[in-house]
């Protein structure tokens, strides 16, 4: 808890079993308050580590929903456990838990309602491992999105995020894809809605256990790149109203995604 405000981690697993350990034995307690595993009906024993290391919440999707859909559950899983701050962070010990803190603390500040952690701040990724051609397409994109949306981001393809239950009430995730560009939509909503964002350096680890997307799902992730980003632009001119960017000022924004039974806890 950091001045008074709750402080939930969900972590969307799928197939994490190898580096959940070393993940969860990082993130810093007792400022986090709760722990939630979402596990994307993993092939391997992800449940098993995660009830062996005693994290409290875990909810198991019967069938594979997908990276999107993962999340959605994560953020639902979170506002029922009254989280006033949420922090998204990969299980596949990519991202060191050790900035938990400083992203919290800036939201429980009131400084920003959304923290990024950066790969890309502080020239970490290529000495992270980071493969040269997804570093290129990171900043080609990150380039090519920043143009469309009228932010300065350094980078919109980090899977380590923080945000305030405000932001997750009232953007409408449940609109966005169940795959892999579900982020990065859910960041074009939060810059459509005006909601201010920052961003934190963040060292990075890529070795064989961390997951990875493939080439392919990558070319296709990064054309859903270039379609939201397209989108966000035409929006944001007036020259077409996408349901995608419209905030919602009285609800929650976001639906578990077992609500059709794909999910048990």
């Amino acid at each position: 808890m950091i001045d008074g405000l709750r402080v939930v981690v969900v972590l969307p697993a799928f197939n994490a079993a190898a580096t959940l350990e070393r993940t969860f034995d990082e993130i810093p307690r007792p400022l986090v308050d709760e722990v939630v595993l979402v596990d994307d009906a993993s092939r391997d024993g992800t449940v098993e580590v995660a009830r062996r290391l005693g994290i409290a919440h875990i909810v198991r999707h019967e069938r594979n929903a997908g990276y999107g859909a993962n999340q959605k559950t994560c953020y639902a899983k979170a506002l029922e456990l009254g989280a006033d701050i949420v922090v998204m962070l990969h299980p596949d010990y990519q991202y060191t838990p050790r900035l938990i803190p400083a992203m919290a603390s800036i939201i429980a500040s009131g400084l920003y309602p959304v923290v990024l952690g950066s790969r890309i701040l502080g020239n970490g990724a290529l000495r992270g491992g980071m493969p040269v051609y997804k570093y290129v397409a990171n900043r080609l994109l990150t380039a090519f999105q920043n143009l469309c949306t009228g932010a300065k981001l350094s980078e919109y393809h980090t899977g380590y995020r923080a945000f305030s239950a405000q932001v997750l009430r009232t953007i409408p995730i449940e609109r966005n894809d169940d795959g892999f560009v579900f982020d990065n939509q859910m960041l074009a909503q939060i810059i459509a809605a005006g909601y201010g964002v920052a961003e934190v350096t963040c060292p990075t680890r890529y070795f064989e256990e961390a997951s990875s997307i493939r080439l392919g799902p990558s070319v296709v992730y990064g054309l859903g790149v270039l379609h939201v980003s397209v989108r966000h632009w035409l929006h944001r001119r007036g020259w077409l109203e996408y349901p995608l960017f419209r905030h919602l000022p009285e609800a929650t924004g976001v639906e578990p995604a077992g609500r059709d039974g794909r999910a048990h806890t």
